[in-house]
Order: structure tokens, then sequence, then C-alpha cells
């Protein structure tokens, strides 16, 4: 279709440990006094992957993914837990907020920006954590990745998190 191609399995090299460490050279993680008081407490209690629970955006594993895309969709398998995304590839919009299921994985929609693959979430519930550090988010979290191949085995993940009741302003990773 013109565009790169991102079928097939990859292993992502990082999302795993304390996203603040993905944040540019100097910027800290812009955590309301509420967030912070809220990780420090839930770093005591199991971290729900532990309990098999999905990842959710940005907290990626250290197991393989696949992309696999059809004309309407782009879905992402995990192999871990067996989890799976649904990226809507077909122009729609996300539902109005009275109409949105509030998921594991949020509502996703995608769509390409020259070479890159541009995924728009919102719609999250606020049971999974960031990182492995316990990084929070509330169901306000809206998410932007952008996808960029950069050689034939290589891409970029670009992750903008926009969460205004965990966080003090958006920040990417």
């Amino acid at each position: 279709n013109g565009r790169p191609d991102l079928t097939g399995l990859w292993l992502r090299s990082g999302g795993t440990g304390n996203i603040s460490q993905g944040l540019p050279k100097g910027e800290t993680m812009p955590l309301r006094p509420e967030t912070l008081k809220r990780t420090q407490a839930l770093r005591a209690q199991d971290d729900p992957q532990t309990n098999c629970l999905p990842l959710a955006v940005p907290r990626g594993n250290p197991y393989p993914f696949r992309m696999v895309e059809t004309p309407t969709h782009l879905f992402i398998i995990n192999e871990s837990m067996h989890g799976f995304r649904q990226v809507f590839m077909d122009g729609r919009t996300h539902p109005v907020e009275a109409d949105l299921e509030h998921n594991w994985h949020g509502h996703s929609i995608g769509w390409w920006e020259k070479d890159t693959l541009v995924i728009d979430t919102v719609g999250f519930n606020d049971l999974t954590w960031m990182d492995n550090y316990g990084h929070l988010h509330s169901d306000q979290m809206h998410t932007v990745e952008r996808y960029t191949r950069t050689d034939l085995g290589n891409m970029r993940i670009e992750i903008l998190i926009d969460d205004p009741v965990a966080y003090t302003r958006p920040f990417t990773l």
C-alpha cells in the first residue's frame, strides 16, 4: 500500500523498567502530589502483571509482539498473557465519553502520517501500572503512539502521555 510494512514479529527493548528513564535528559516525571502518594503506597502491593492482568500502554514487556495489518484494522498481539490490541484503521473517531467503555487496552484509532503509524488511544481503565516501578495513570489517560520503521529490522516508538488527573503536564517517552 506504499507504506512501511510493520507486520511481523517485534521484540521491544524497553518499557518495562522505570518510564521516567525514557524522558528527555533533565526532565522529571510531572507527577501530581496525590499521584506520587498513591504510587508509593502501591509499590508495597503486588504488581498487576504478577497477577496475569493485561499490560497497558506505555508498558511494554520483554516478550515478542506481533503486528497484523488488514485494510480496516491493525492488531498488536502480545506473546505474554495472550493479550491483543485492536486498532481501528478505517477513519472512525473515538466514541463520545458517555459511550466509551473503559478497559485494559482502551479504544484505539490509527492512521498514517507519511511513513509513521500513529495510534491514538483513550478509554483506559485505571487498574494498570505504566512500568515496573508502579507509575500510575487515571482512566482519563490519553496516549498517542508513533511507530516509525528506521531500517529493515528496527522501529522507533514514541509515546505521548496526557493524563491531566495524574500528571501536571503531558510528556513523551
